[in-house]
């Protein structure tokens, strides 16, 4: 017979459709629930609504950054939410506890400038040079998350038509353009693919490391974080970084927050919009010159 716990990860996994690493940032949220009802010799489903704030209390008080306390109780509300869902709970005491204020968080945005310096200083003379510059025009260039990039394939690029099949959250698939720069970029790599001895199972994957085999994310990481040390940027950046200058800058160029959405992959247009950094001097100036009290005084 299956555990509480096996059962939950079952369900995050085929029920939910959440990937590996989603998974496993939930069970380790949990994980420090169950720490907590242990030692108070409680069991999950005898846990009552204070006794859970009791909680929340006490992950705000060993210093814990409200970013990742909201994280944490959104794992917590999830595992009552499977318990309810399971009929394991008659109700989710869970419902009435309130995530930490966290301000409005604006995600760092690197300017087009920074964007080029950091394409400039990929040395093209190294054997993975063109592979790294492919990379960074595809992730700029669609704004693709990190997983979506390591996963893409061959075989659901259409170079000719421009477009790429990507399968996001949740193993949701959508269409994504692809730029005639990131196309080129992507040509280019193939050439060099194309010499390469490529390990067994892994011919269908774009983006291959030198022993012929799958990257995985956290080379991304390090591939991002050195050619931002090289190009002299001072800011924090991430793979994920290229995602929210990509809506970014779609947005300052008159795009619409629908596209933007669909383009992102995100069911919700709130989550579009907290990707998206929305400059207010950008704002100020577009109420200046368009509201019509101010065209009045011109």
């Amino acid at each position: 017979m299956l555990s509480i716990h096996d059962e939950y990860h079952l369900y995050l996994k085929l029920e939910k459709g959440l990937s590996s690493h989603s998974v496993d940032a939930y069970e380790r949220d949990l994980s420090k629930l169950t720490v907590f009802l242990k030692d108070a010799g409680i069991t999950h489903e005898a846990a009552t609504t204070d006794v859970l704030r009791d909680f929340v209390i006490e992950i705000a008080n060993i210093g814990i950054h409200p970013r990742s306390q909201a994280r944490i109780l959104s794992g917590i509300k999830s595992f009552y939410h499977f318990l309810v869902y399971k009929n394991k709970l008659d109700n989710d005491p869970t419902e009435l506890l309130e995530s930490p204020k966290i301000g409005l968080y604006l995600p760092e945005v690197l300017t087009t400038d920074e964007i080029d310096a950091i394409v400039q200083c990929i040395d093209l003379s190294k054997p993975l040079g063109q592979r790294n510059k492919a990379i960074v025009e595809t992730l700029y260039g669609s704004g693709l998350r990190v997983t979506e990039l390591i996963n893409l394939q061959l075989s659901r690029i259409n170079i000719q038509e421009g477009y790429m099949l990507v399968e996001g959250k949740g193993s949701k698939q959508r269409l994504v353009p692809l730029s005639p720069t990131s196309i080129q970029q992507i040509e280019n790599w193939l050439l060099d693919r194309n010499l390469m001895q490529i390990k067994k199972g892994n011919e269908d994957f774009l983006f291959l490391n030198k022993r012929g085999a799958k990257l995985t994310r956290a080379m991304i990481f390090e591939i991002v974080k050195v050619l931002t040390e090289q190009a002299g940027i001072s800011k924090k950046v991430s793979p994920h970084t290229f995602r929210h200058s990509f809506a970014t800058h779609l947005l300052e160029n008159g795009a619409n927050l629908r596209a933007i959405q669909q383009l992102l992959g995100h069911e919700s247009i709130t989550t579009t919009e907290l990707y998206t950094h929305i400059d207010v001097k950008m704002l100020r100036n577009t109420i200046l010159e368009f509201h019509p009290l101010n065209k009045k005084k011109i």
